[in-house]
């Protein structure tokens, strides 16, 4: 299934999905809230749980995001799990909704961390001066 999934994108590592963010893509962190608070998150993407990918990003939906609109068929849609696997099922899932340019990162978050890219505190995280604290 993961094959074939595959064979229809063209994933994208994680500089040139910076590059298509400068310009205009969206970036969708589908990862369970655990791996964003444990990981961080990546700053400006949507974040929506693999679960209400669907119904949460198709422009026909009734309980679609605000943000998204008509425009989302046009504009690339690139989906980050932890490590790549997740999220290439999740954009094929999301190009037979219509989005043509739904595609997934390769390597996933841990790959957007490794090349040096932004990366904030995810929800719930420890701030740094309470991480340094032992008690």
């Amino acid at each position: 299934m993961l094959e074939q999934a595959r064979r229809a994108l063209r994933r994208v590592g994680p500089e040139a999905a910076a590059a298509l963010v400068a310009a205009g893509a969206v970036l969708v962190d589908i990862r369970p809230v655990d791996y964003r608070r444990d990981e961080g998150v990546i700053p400006g993407a949507w974040i929506l749980e693999r679960n209400v990918l669907e119904w949460r990003l198709d422009p026909a939906s009734p309980d679609r995001l605000p943000a998204v609109g008509e425009d989302i068929y046009d504009r690339p849609v690139i989906v980050v799990c932890n490590e790549g696997y997740a999220s290439s099922l999740a954009a094929a899932s999301l190009r037979q909704l219509g989005l043509a340019q739904a595609t997934d990162l390769d390597g996933g978050f841990r790959a957007w961390a490794a090349a040096g890219l932004p990366v904030a505190p995810g929800p719930g995280a420890p701030s740094d001066a309470r991480a340094d604290q032992t008690g």
